[in-house]
């Protein structure tokens, strides 16, 4: 099976959802589809906020994963970073280097635009996570990333 990686427009919004929604429930995160479904809409439409990569078959367009790709600002890490904000694959297309070919078009899309850095993050309790992580040479640091929500 060849694969094709593309950047998603809004019309894909409907086909991403329910896979977002599978995502979040792996990782355990309660998803309320109203705030995730306002904030990937704005995504899609803001091409200088991030871009969502998605991962299909070649020749069907069977759709088999995607990958959110945010941009920031840092002063310590020279200007405008990356973040991969999330990466989803079902789970019988895993171990397949199929995440791999996704983060390595988010580092491609990242050089283009003159990115220097791209951070992710990841639960500790998700191994398999972390040795891909790892093997692509994303590695931590000894800090925490602190969250608040504003009202």
């Amino acid at each position: 099976m060849s694969h094709a990686i593309r950047t998603a427009v809004p019309a894909d919004l409907e086909r991403i959802l329910p896979h977002m929604r599978e995502f979040w429930r792996f990782e355990q995160l309660p998803f309320d589809e109203h705030q995730p479904r306002r904030a990937l809409t704005e995504l899609l439409a803001r091409a200088e906020l991030g871009r969502v990569l998605l991962l299909e078959e070649a020749t069907g367009g069977e759709f088999l994963g995607y990958l959110v790709l945010t941009f920031g600002f840092s002063l310590e890490h020279g200007g405008r970073d990356g973040l991969i904000d999330e990466l989803y694959l079902g789970g019988a297309l895993r171990g397949q280097g199929l995440g791999t070919l996704l983060i390595e078009a988010a580092l491609h899309t990242c050089r283009e635009l003159g990115i220097a850095r791209v951070h992710l993050e990841v639960d500790h309790s998700n191994p398999r996570a972390h040795s891909l992580y790892a093997r692509l040479g994303f590695a931590g640091k000894q800090r925490a990333l602190l969250t608040r929500k504003l009202g």
